[in-house]
């Protein structure tokens, strides 16, 4: 099995750090934009999308800047990838974007990188930073 390949990609949106930062920590907040339903137990969430569905561990949180989710195997075990979320704010014009740091297999990342722009694109929306 070929190991995926970590990317990197920037999303500016106009929103408060804080606000922001619900969306992308909370199961409430990723069900709205992220996956079709998001439920967790403790420190474990499981994404749902259509008929599959991923479990992760929130590995590590900085409230108001950033979130790490590991993917675990079925036995709950953490496996070498993640993605993680995290919130920028521009010193001087203190301009918000949102950082994603993520895995795919070299022949998906131009696919990978497309789903995440479809679904920023959705949280733009609901927060009205469009």
């Amino acid at each position: 099995m070929d190991s995926k390949i970590r990317y990197e990609i920037e999303f500016p949106i106009n929103s408060s750090p804080q606000l922001l930062y619900q969306y992308i920590s909370t199961p409430s907040g990723l069900s709205e934009w992220f996956a079709d339903n998001v439920n967790s137990r403790g420190e474990f969430f499981t994404f749902i999308w259509n008929d599959s569905q991923e479990k992760a561990r929130l590995a590590s949180k900085k409230t108001g800047e950033k979130v790490k989710f590991k993917w675990v195997d079925d036995s709950s075990k953490d496996t070498e990838y993640f993605f993680e979320l995290h919130i920028l704010v521009d010193e001087l014009t203190k301009d918000v974007s949102l950082m994603v740091v993520d895995f795919a297999d070299k022949e998906e990342i131009g696919e990978a990188k497309q789903l995440w722009e479809n679904q920023i694109s959705d949280l733009k929306h609901l927060i009205g930073s469009v």
